[in-house]
């Protein structure tokens, strides 16, 4: 029987999703840093997208490989 893996326990998860939390939000650039646009976007929008793409690839990999479900264990001993 294998050990369940838990992440929530984890403090480096909760470290990591606490950095790429604080990306999200663009309270660090300077007022009135909208310039330069990229296809359009200002410069703190492409930051955000591209913060939340960081934020959900990182959740999808802990869920994905880091956590250990009961179900799991059931369904690899069918």
């Amino acid at each position: 029987m294998t050990n369940k893996k838990e992440p929530i326990k984890s403090p480096r998860v909760w470290v990591i999703i606490f950095i790429l939390f604080l990306l999200n939000v663009p309270w660090y650039l300077p007022a009135g840093s909208s310039e330069p646009y990229f296809w359009g976007i200002p410069f703190w929008g492409v930051m955000v997208i591209g913060a939340s793409l960081l934020l959900s690839a990182y959740l999808t990999y802990v869920l994905k490989n880091e956590w250990r479900m009961e179900m799991d264990e059931k369904e690899e001993n069918l």
